[in-house]
């Protein structure tokens, strides 16, 4: 029997995450999800699995350390999967300091609970808890900074963030690895490139496009639109999180991409002419400060490694997420709206 916490399981990532679980571990495991509900958690991406009883939902912030120490307390975890951080570079530009606190020291407030319900002091060895307990730091490509025309990330690539979005998360991955080099906390650490699919806030580049496009709304493109990204479908970096929670080397850090580098220009286009709408819909704006050129990840690690690969082409996910969003005009809607925020009897916390 596994006991997961989840961190920020009613966004984008954590909502897929906790289906894919339910979906693929059976009986054997207890999922809780702690979130906010800040403005991207959305309780109504969880409906298919509220009522199943391996899963509980707790509303609170990762900052509170009695709330988290209080759930180590009562659901005895052996593993966390830590999502639960601010990721809007748009916003942490303009409000850096929640990004701090959230991504920092909410990271710090997991790490504290960990050590301490698992009985981890100075100079503990992680290798005795191999095949037990495991902390799982979610991050993001973006601590790297940025590419020129060549080469990929590494997981040996120096940390060279370039916004306070991520700068917040390198120093959040920081911690975790001070964790395990101090406390011995068996830990690792995943970084993956631009995840896109069904339920991601329509404030990211692939749904805002799809509602844009759909009220024939402007395109807003950043800069000449030629900033490079690396694709990867939300399902299969689900996969990728499975994989490294159950075989990933403790200690280790993983990228995860898709081999799918593509230039936001392409992706919109691409989405346009899906949708049968017009380029005239494209508007160029002002590029944003520091605005990272090109990423593209090297995932060679995990898929030798750990047997891991992504299961989408990017044609095959790009097309089935259009379809979703067109599937789902009244979620899209409920979010431009605010309406999502109201709540839902559907969606009553628990735990």
């Amino acid at each position: 029997m596994k006991n997961i916490l989840v961190t920020g399981g009613a966004g984008f990532i954590g909502s897929n995450f906790i289906q894919y679980i339910l979906e693929h571990q059976k009986d054997d495991v207890l999922l809780v999800n702690l979130d906010l509900l800040t403005y991207a958690g959305n309780l109504e991406n969880l409906m298919a699995v509220e009522k199943d009883s391996r899963y509980r939902f707790v509303k609170g912030d990762v900052r509170d350390q009695p709330l988290v120490d209080a759930l180590f307390q009562r659901y005895h975890f052996d593993t966390v999967v830590h999502f639960a951080a601010e990721s809007h570079v748009d916003r942490s530009i303009a409000e850096p300091e929640v990004f701090l606190t959230t991504n920092i020291l909410g990271t710090h407030v997991l790490l504290e609970a960990a050590k301490k319900y698992w009985k981890l002091d100075a100079g503990s060895h992680s290798r005795e808890y191999r095949g037990g307990v495991r902390y799982l730091q979610v991050s993001t490509d973006e601590v790297y900074g940025a590419l020129g025309s060549t080469g990929m990330f590494q997981e040996t690539t120096p940390l060279s963030p370039n916004s306070p979005y991520s700068a917040s998360k390198a120093s959040a991955d920081m911690l975790v690895r001070a964790y395990y080099q101090t406390y011995g906390l068996p830990v690792n650490i995943t970084r993956c490139s631009n995840n896109y699919g069904p339920y991601q806030f329509p404030e990211k580049l692939i749904p805002l496009i799809i509602h844009n496009a759909l009220h024939d709304k402007p395109l807003p493109v950043y800069g000449d639109g030629m900033q490079v990204r690396d694709w990867l479908h939300v399902k299969d970096h689900c996969a990728a999180i499975a994989a490294v929670l159950e075989k990933g080397q403790l200690g280790e850090v993983y990228n995860v991409g898709g081999n799918n580098e593509k230039a936001n220009l392409e992706i919109v286009r691409l989405i346009l002419g899906e949708l049968g709408k017009s380029d005239e819909l494209i508007t160029y704006v002002q590029d944003r400060p520091g605005h990272d050129r090109r990423y593209a990840i090297d995932n060679t690690k995990i898929t030798s490694g750990l047997g891991w690969k992504p299961a989408y082409t990017f044609e095959q996910g790009i097309h089935e997420t259009i379809q979703w969003y067109l599937q789902n005009t009244a979620w899209m809607e409920r979010i431009a709206s605010g309406a999502y925020r109201e709540g839902s009897p559907h969606c009553a916390p628990i735990g």
